[in-house]
């Protein structure tokens, strides 16, 4: 992978002779002059293959995100106030224009000078995902003018966010259209060139899209749940966790876990309470991977499978009361898996055990036809499936486990007979325990559009909606950004302003 890393670099340099950065989005502006000629290295190609840029795109964009960890009280910080735990934050970057949407673009630009349809399929996957992230983050965004300064756009005016989700949605049925399962995709470090594998993620994340959208029954032209059942019941979808879409790392310079020797992950990072308690109160032993004993039970003898040796913080609390558990010996660290194993666990955008999930929500709410229990009974088995797979040692945590037993705990088991938010607490509940470390920030959205789980917030605290726009933004872009502001919040930037998707 490193190689290949090296030449996306000097291939990408190359482009940045022909291009110059515009601050806000910083999207490529054509700049042709006598110049470029003179610099141009006749040693160089002229272009550079999809399949590098693929490599280089996809490695981007699956690593893994800790900030979600503490505004999802997953972990909490005992060094200092975190502004994500104690849900404080302001601004977000606009960083991901320039680094993987700009990237995806040239990597469907040279697809289409080979006509390679796979690579220009997996690009418009990457562009939804991309922007997808972006709008829930902020709200309205740029993106019908997004990344196109060669165009002569340095200022895209900034689209609704119901503009940006059904145009991401189109894109995937184009993507879906337009890919051909039986070509191998070079590059391809998710699926190993299984175009096949591809197609399922693509229909899938069509999916968590329009779940994600739940408040609202239109998306553009959409029809929110006829669409859902459209795609469910007629598209190729992932069916085991060998479907997953998730990045493998490896032992490797510029290939390994990304908390591997983290510090912060060896010092001051612990557990939250109110995430080790789900696991405690169900006995369920995927907390054995995702926590370490308390020093107090280490130096008990207490065995590893033993649910009294794991206590968290509360994420509600200041970090100086929870230091005072380190203290006291009797708060877990995360597991050292996540920053002393070079390799880990793979980091998925979307997994099957989450797609399950999804399936169950939507039958639960009426969307599709068939069992909201057995989507939700697969999603479980995926989880611990995955956790067996790829955990170190998963005898040390699992030995003795019956996955079938535990779907009829008292706290697990689905019944169709509950109210419907019941069932809804259910399924969201056990899909938030899923994903420690997995899947960005999608607990987190999901506890805005359900209020599951329950998350614990401060005395007068509320969870905000989203963030800030960039300071870039107003120094460069912000007669664009004002109209935004005024059509989506009365004019106010502010974390607390509702997005359109959550009204």
């Amino acid at each position: 992978m490193k190689n290949n890393i090296n030449v996306v670099a000097k291939s990408l340099k190359k482009f940045s002779i022909k291009t110059i950065a515009v601050a806000g989005l910083l999207i490529l502006a054509s700049c042709e002059t006598d110049l470029d000629k003179i610099n141009e290295n006749p040693n160089d190609q002229a272009s550079v293959d999809p399949k590098v840029l693929l490599t280089y795109v996809s490695k981007d964009a699956f690593q893994v995100n800790g900030d979600n960890m503490y505004a999802s009280r997953m972990m909490i910080g005992t060094d200092g106030e975190n502004t994500y735990q104690y849900m404080k934050w302001n601004d977000a970057s606009f960083d991901v224009y320039t680094k993987g949407i700009l990237n995806t673009v040239k990597m469907m630009q040279e697809a289409e000078k080979i006509n390679n349809k796979n690579y220009s399929a997996i690009g418009k996957f990457y562009r939804a995902y991309y922007f997808f992230n972006l709008s829930l983050k902020f709200g309205s965004i740029p993106y019908t003018e997004a990344a196109k300064g060669e165009a002569g756009i340095t200022q895209p005016k900034y689209d609704s966010q119901e503009t940006v989700m059904a145009g991401i949605l189109s894109e995937l049925k184009e993507a879906n259209d337009l890919i051909n399962s039986n070509d191998k995709i070079e590059g391809d470090i998710i699926y190993n060139g299984d175009a096949s594998k591809w197609k399922k993620l693509i229909n899938s994340f069509r999916l968590k899209i329009l779940i994600t959208m739940s408040k609202k029954t239109t998306l553009g032209s959409y029809n929110i749940a006829t669409e859902f059942a459209s795609i469910a019941a007629s598209q190729p979808l992932m069916t085991s966790i060998s479907d997953n879409g998730e990045l493998k790392f490896a032992d490797a310079a510029d290939s390994r876990y990304t908390m591997f020797n983290n510090s912060g992950y060896g010092s001051s990072l612990y557990m939250a309470d109110y995430f080790i308690n789900l696991f405690k109160a169900r006995q369920d032993p995927r907390l054995f991977t995702f926590a370490a004993q308390t020093t107090a039970a280490k130096e008990a003898g207490k065995p590893i499978t033993d649910f009294t040796g794991y206590n968290g913080g509360n994420p509600t609390s200041s970090y100086s009361d929870n230091a005072a558990l380190i203290t006291a010996k009797n708060i877990s660290k995360v597991n050292d898996r996540f920053y002393k194993d070079p390799t880990n666990e793979p980091s998925s955008v979307l997994s099957y055990p989450e797609l399950e999930f999804i399936l169950a929500e939507a039958a639960a709410r009426g969307w599709i036809s068939g069992s909201a229990k057995t989507h939700y009974d697969n999603a479980i088995k995926g989880s611990f499936s995955f956790y067996q797979t790829y955990v170190k040692n998963p005898g040390q945590y699992f030995s003795g486990f019956d996955v079938n037993q535990y779907l009829t705990n008292p706290l697990v088991v689905y019944n169709d007979t509950d109210p419907l938010q019941t069932r809804l607490e259910k399924i969201l509940t056990q899909k938030y325990m899923t994903m420690f470390h997995q899947s960005q920030w999608t607990s987190y959205y999901d506890y805005l559009r359900t209020g599951y789980p329950n998350y614990p917030l401060q005395t007068g605290v509320s969870a905000p909606f989203r963030f800030r726009y960039p300071q870039a933004e107003y120094n460069y872009n912000s007669t664009n950004l004002k109209a935004a502001l005024a059509a989506q919040y009365g004019g106010n930037d502010n974390i607390n302003s509702k997005p359109w998707w959550l009204q």
